[in-house]
């Protein structure tokens, strides 16, 4: 099954495709000649998930997901949020994102945060929703090199490490995108089970 997948971010790209192997043929907009760049401008994880998929199937009648992921802290009450890409500012530093996190959290005993990630799917027409959540802690200090985003500072329920100290199978085990494709899998199966 052939699906583009409508973004230009390259870290999400690897990860995605080392979650779905040769389960799907997947398109990156790049490789679908698309050179757009897809506003994100609602307040929910949700709705601009939906913009970045409608947006696509409208330019090419084309089956399409796409995902929209925030890091929501206990503290800030869940921010950052829908905003997690532009927290510090809109160039998207990530360096500056986790630096405004840490001076947000200093001196506060509630370290909890999740990453969310959902994902919209468009086939022949019609849209579907699919969640994946990861729980974990924020600590202090960035650890690692691996990873993007948030990676250095969070570390998933059950693991001591950081998104950032793991390699890519190891984040997969926790992975809150890896959570999202597996029930997307589980629907594909089916659709194609009963075709």
């Amino acid at each position: 099954m052939r699906l583009i997948f409508a973004t230009n971010n390259k870290h999400k790209i690897e990860e995605i495709r080392s979650v779905i192997g040769d389960k799907l043929d997947l398109i990156t907009l790049e490789e679908a000649g698309i050179e757009i760049d897809i506003p994100e401008p609602h307040n929910t994880l949700e709705e601009n998930a939906r913009e970045k998929s409608r947006t696509i199937y409208k330019l090419t009648n084309t089956n399409c997901f796409s995902e929209d992921t925030g890091l929501e802290v206990d503290a800030l009450n869940g921010e950052p949020g829908v905003h997690s890409a532009r927290f510090a500012g809109d160039e998207r530093s990530f360096d500056k994102n986790i630096e405004k996190l840490l001076i947000n959290l200093q001196g506060n005993p509630d370290r909890k945060a999740r990453f969310r990630t959902i994902i919209s799917l468009i086939m022949d027409g019609k849209e579907f929703l699919f969640e994946g959540i990861c729980k974990g802690t924020i600590i202090d200090h960035k650890r690692g090199d691996k990873g993007f985003g948030y990676d250095p500072v969070f570390v998933p329920e059950g693991a001591d490490k950081t998104f950032s100290e793991m390699k890519l199978e190891e984040k997969n085990q926790y992975s809150h995108r890896k959570r999202a494709m597996d029930k997307l899998f589980v629907f594909l199966g089916h659709v194609l089970n009963n075709q």
